[in-house]
């Protein structure tokens, strides 16, 4: 099993959009940048939805224009919920589409005023349609951990919804822990079921540490055979419409958990933790993460004892 595992940074996306502020468009440039030069090359830069419901992300557009084309080896990832935000991202100059499907049918319809099977039939053609333009397409099956307002959600809803999205053939499906409920059990249980579901398709996997479990939870995912994970510098984020979302794991939290546990990420420690500090300054107050404060391994003391 490879012990290389893939972080891709959600902080400009999914990091920001639940602030109570708008983040400046400036700024938001600025934490795309940073994550870069640190050496993530995924990068959820926006998500192309109504600006009347996320304002956070009414600057889409300028974002990606600012920021010219990804560097050679990057994607920008826009994430989508129909038709016509998929149009936008690719105008904008998104290389990567990221489209969400709920696992639970309540928080779909809150969440993107349709059904499941709604938008998984807007899924599909979202697919088509990015396989004809050479842009490559994901998707993440949302809640698949729980839910706020229907409660558990079984695993074989969460198999049903992977298989129907797997039947356009997605270069990777993600596992969300869209509210932070789950416990290291569940991942392993949804990670096997779903893999045995889709053969053949990469697994990635979301958490969010709402719960005190997200770093078990993505220890748990490596064990089960997953080498792409989300987290976002800080630990800041959440989802808008699903209460008390709070905190995706934190970039430089995991990367110490993956980099003292052996495995490679191509991805600086120290850059990532400067970058959390940079977001507090920014946000004007104390972000989730641990290592913004502890830093990271103690380096030994040189003075005489």
């Amino acid at each position: 099993m490879s012990t290389h595992v893939d972080v891709v940074e959600v902080g400009p996306r999914d990091g920001l959009q639940s602030e109570p502020g708008v983040f400046p468009t400036a700024a938001k440039i600025e934490f795309i940048r940073r994550a870069l030069a640190a050496g993530l090359r995924r990068v959820e830069v926006a998500s192309f939805v109504n600006p009347k419901k996320v304002p956070q992300m009414a600057d889409a557009e300028a974002v990606l224009q600012a920021l010219g084309a990804p560097p050679s080896g990057a994607h920008f990832i826009g994430l989508v919920l129909n038709r016509k935000g998929y149009e936008r991202a690719v105008a904008a100059g998104c290389n990567e589409i990221g489209m969400a499907v709920v696992a639970s049918d309540t928080f779909n319809r809150r969440n993107q005023g349709v059904s499941t099977d709604e938008s998984i039939a807007a899924w599909l053609d979202i697919a088509r349609a990015a396989e004809q333009a050479g842009v490559r397409a994901q998707v993440t099956v949302s809640a698949a951990f729980g839910c706020p307002f229907e409660g558990e959600i079984a695993v074989a809803r969460v198999v049903e919804v992977a298989r129907r999205v797997a039947e356009a053939r997605p270069f990777e499906i993600a596992l969300a822990d869209t509210i932070g409920v789950g416990v290291p059990t569940q991942v392993t249980e949804i990670v096997s079921r779903v893999r045995e579901a889709v053969p053949g398709i990469p697994l990635r996997c979301h958490f969010h540490n709402t719960r005190n479990t997200g770093f078990a939870n993505a220890f748990a995912a490596l064990q089960a055979g997953v080498r792409t994970l989300d987290a976002s510098l800080g630990g800041i984020g959440g989802c808008p419409f699903a209460p008390a979302a709070t905190g995706n794991i934190a970039t430089e939290d995991l990367l110490y958990q993956l980099h003292r546990a052996g495995y490679t990420t191509g991805v600086s420690l120290d850059a990532a933790i400067e970058t959390g500090k940079w977001l507090q300054e920014q946000l004007g107050r104390s972000v989730p993460g641990m290592l913004v404060k502890a830093g990271g391994f103690p380096r030994p003391s040189t003075a005489a004892a």
